[in-house]
């Protein structure tokens, strides 16, 4: 499907399932929620926030691709518009070991519309197709769009179908859809995953007419309820800000939708997993809260979730034993 980079020419990884993944979140999902989520699911793609190409072509590419080897099935996404410099950044992925390199075409964000990243791309399907085959071009590793439905001014069906279409023709075969337009003049990126409607028709007649294209569905997914009644249209699911709120929700993925057979770990024992992480994360010289503000989550819908969380958000920064106050955290979920 994808021709091998010269350099990485051995590359024979098995693309990933796109069944059930976890979206790209900016300032949340780090290698530290990677890792938590991973001991949550096995299965589930998990993404990293989206780096630029100037980040990884000037800035510490270490501190941006660096990743533990448990993540996998990992993809990187990126974010930019100069095919040669998507281009050079996909190797850097392949070369660190992902499994799949992400295009950003929906993020709605001033800041990333100004450099022609993100969402505003969508206006601009031919660059896109051309930045798709360059990176398609420079790797043997999966290359995926992730996109909305539309901008404002550029909303229509056909210029939806017509933007899929280009980039297909490009090589692309797996689209993510964040099933509502981006409002790219007078809301926030927060209000752009709030305020435009969810239209799951607009998504869903993609796969009619683009029936040998996968297609993955994002935005408003709450259960694994729901994912299953998705699935039944979409060849998969992501979800984004569900997921880190309440990531217990991970912990029936691999039984619930990939026909697993193994124990559903207990909340205490998720972190009792994680805690040699923390431990080596702190020999280091790391702090507890880089990995710690990213479980509060984890005992929504406990009844002792309001004390866990103060614990693991208030406590830890007021102590000299932080993993006592972790333990305590851990005691406070019992057998849960």
């Amino acid at each position: 499907m994808q021709q091998k980079s010269a350099s990485n020419a051995e590359t024979t990884r098995p693309e990933p399932s796109r069944r059930f993944s976890v979206a790209p979140m900016m300032d949340w999902t780090d290698r530290h929620c990677r890792y938590f989520l991973r001991l949550l699911s096995q299965h589930a793609l998990l993404y990293t926030e989206m780096v630029t190409t100037g980040a990884l072509l000037h800035g510490d590419r270490q501190r941006y691709l660096g990743h533990d080897p448990s993540e996998h099935p990992l993809a990187l996404q990126l974010g930019g518009s100069v095919p040669a410099e998507l281009a050079a950044c996909a190797q850097m992925a392949e070369e660190a070991g992902y499994d799949e390199v992400n295009l950003n075409v929906g993020c709605p964000s001033d800041r990333v519309q100004n450099n022609l990243i993100g969402a505003c791309l969508m206006g601009h399907p031919a660059l896109v197709a051309d930045s798709v085959k360059a990176m398609l071009d420079a790797v043997a590793i999966p290359v995926t769009v992730k996109h909305r439905i539309g901008i404002n001014g550029r909303d229509s069906y056909a210029e939806l179908r017509d933007f899929v279409g280009t980039v297909a023709e490009a090589g692309c075969r797996s689209f993510t859809v964040h099933a509502r337009i981006a409002i790219l003049e007078g809301l926030s990126p927060k209000e752009n995953r709030e305020v435009p409607p969810l239209r799951y028709e607009v998504a869903a007649q993609l796969k009619r007419d683009f029936p040998d294209l996968e297609f993955v569905l994002n935005g408003g997914i709450k259960t694994l309820e729901e994912c299953q009644m998705h699935l039944e249209t979409f060849d998969g699911v992501m979800l984004g800000r569900e997921a880190y709120h309440n990531p217990y929700l991970l912990a029936r993925v691999d039984q619930q939708l990939f026909g697993v057979e193994r124990p559903v770990p207990s909340r205490g024992e998720v972190m009792c997993q994680l805690r040699p992480y923390i431990e080596r994360h702190l020999a280091e010289g790391g702090a507890m809260h880089h990995i710690s503000r990213h479980i509060l989550g984890l005992a929504q819908g406990f009844a002792g979730a309001r004390r866990f969380r103060q614990v693991l958000s208030v406590d830890v920064h007021k102590t000299d034993d932080p993993l006592g106050v972790f333990d305590h955290a851990i005691e406070l979920l019992g057998s849960h």
